[in-house]
């Protein structure tokens, strides 16, 4: 019984009962019951197409339940739309981000925060939060010249603006420096410090452990547990959400053989004014290794990978060669021809069409399924994407799944696995796990080295320096349009890379 003098329970933030959401090929929700408190930073933890983000969306009000109830501040609550999360206090930042590309940025952070403010306001107001907050970010920069590191930026500083007593985060430091993961997290627990409740989505457990004090996890779209992460190890919270430790890499040194990819001082100005000039890069990537590309999003990869696929065809002749041709002005059909294939950083709209089905999607970069005449075999195009759907475990309604309606983490292993099945003589693939869970994380890794051991080139371009040192047999920074000499991973530190980052080497 409690006494009178006692103090009255705290209200929880955000209290969800019996939420479910079906639809057609699966159960995402399965009468789910999740509380967080004011103040606490609460992870959920599951693995891709567990039904976070379809739980997030319901919160947010961008996807409706089929049942359940929604209380917020001990009210029950109906949440039609996100313009009503917002007014309740409820802000967002999506794994697949929610921008207009032809607006600014401060246009795009205009439109969610009403009429009240001017858009100069709106200009400076980014700017103060992005340089407290170390999101460094330009206003008047057209978000189509951003790259996906700049565009998550953006959305934080977007949802951080809203001044939230419930912030959303899914998968927020995937595509982040470790410096700006640790000054993310100090905004974080200030925020929950000032009674701001965070529910944090991320597949990286050592996050979890560090930030979050307490923990839901989903699996096949029901909750299976909650734990204290800061009790937790690594091993036990991957246990707890695929039922297994994740398989351990193995990384074996080879000699490596000739260079499948060679590139001799290559320079080419910006194709905008906010892109970043590609400065005399000169590498060599051979047959049977991984070159690992380490540095800050922003600093001319998005412009080099452009050189590299054949979407940019300005290089001078003479400076990009594939397997002895002069690729220089090739596009990327001719270079796809000489075995070049490519995943791009940017899921949606360039490695898949959202409004097309995994089978058609094959095609974007697979021939097999065409025959004479250009005719499409429909039945081996389906056989080719369900091969893909099993051998990589994408978890889908099938090959006739569109591609918008697979979770971030299913779609990322669909697009790398269809380019890995392709057995390519060289690989060029960007921030290859973003937004991965553990399990299928070590899938790719494993899958990128097993073809480095059959002979194939791969070059790695990632922001996560824990992927590179698992995968790279050497590795290289980029920072300010410029590339570093290589350096074997064994001579390779955190520190010496943070210190590359920053344009600070020896020339040779």
């Amino acid at each position: 019984m409690v006494s009178a003098s006692s103090p009255p329970p705290a209200v929880a933030r955000l209290c969800l009962r019996g939420i479910t959401k079906r639809y057609p090929a699966v159960v995402a929700n399965d009468a789910i019951d999740l509380t967080v408190q004011a103040g606490e930073i609460h992870a959920l933890l599951g693995e891709n197409g567990a039904g976070k983000s379809t739980l997030m969306k319901i919160i947010y009000g961008a996807v409706q339940p089929d049942a359940g109830q929604v209380q917020f501040n001990g009210q029950a609550v109906q949440i039609r739309g996100p313009q009503q999360a917002r007014n309740l206090g409820i802000s967002m930042v999506f794994q697949h981000f929610s921008l207009f590309d032809t607006l600014s940025v401060a246009e795009n952070v205009w439109l969610g925060l009403g009429r009240e403010l001017s858009l100069g306001d709106v200009a400076g107001r980014i700017t103060e939060k992005a340089t407290a907050y170390g999101l460094e970010i330009d206003p008047q920069r057209p978000v189509h010249t951003l790259s996906v590191g700049e565009r998550q930026r953006v959305e934080i500083i977007r949802a951080l603006l809203g001044e939230p007593q419930l912030l959303i985060l899914d998968e927020p430091t995937s595509v982040l420096t470790p410096r700006a993961v640790e000054r993310l997290f100090e905004v974080l627990r200030q925020l929950a410090a000032q009674g701001c409740s965070i529910v944090y989505i991320s597949h990286k457990l050592h996050e979890i452990r560090a930030l979050c004090t307490a923990c839901t996890v989903l699996r096949a779209g029901r909750v299976t547990g909650t734990c204290d992460p800061r009790r937790e190890s690594d091993a036990s919270l991957s246990r707890m959400m695929i039922g297994s430790d994740p398989p351990q890499l193995q990384h074996r040194p080879q000699a490596a053989g000739v260079a499948a990819l060679s590139v001799r001082d290559l320079t080419v100005p910006r194709s905008d004014p906010f892109g970043t000039d590609l400065q005399g890069i000169d590498f060599d990537l051979h047959v049977g290794e991984i070159l690992g590309v380490a540095g800050v999003s922003g600093n001319g990869q998005r412009e080099l990978l452009a050189c590299l696929s054949g979407e940019d065809r300005r290089a001078p002749a003479g400076t990009i060669e594939l397997r002895a041709h002069d690729v220089s002005r090739a596009s990327a059909a001719e270079r796809r021809r000489l075995g070049l294939h490519f995943v791009p950083e940017e899921r949606l709209g360039r490695g898949a069409v959202p409004g097309l089905s995994l089978a058609h999607n094959t095609l974007l970069t697979r021939t097999e399924p065409v025959e004479r005449g250009w005719w499409i075999n429909r039945s081996r195009m389906r056989d080719l994407a369900a091969r893909l759907i099993q051998r990589y475990d994408v978890r889908t309604g099938g090959p006739d799944s569109l591609a918008q309606s697979l979770s971030g983490g299913n779609l990322q292993k669909f697009i790398v696995g269809r380019e890995i099945d392709a057995q390519p003589r060289v690989l060029i693939v960007a921030q290859p796990t973003w937004g991965v869970d553990v399990g299928a994380s070590a899938q790719i890794r494993a899958a990128l080295l097993a073809l480095r051991d059959a002979g194939t080139a791969v070059l790695v371009i990632s922001e996560e320096l824990d992927e590179l040192f698992e995968l790279a047999d050497r590795m290289v920074v980029m920072a300010k349009g410029r590339l570093s000499p290589s350096m074997p991973r064994s001579q390779a530190s955190t520190e010496r890379i943070g210190q590359w980052m920053s344009g600070l080497w020896d020339p040779r």
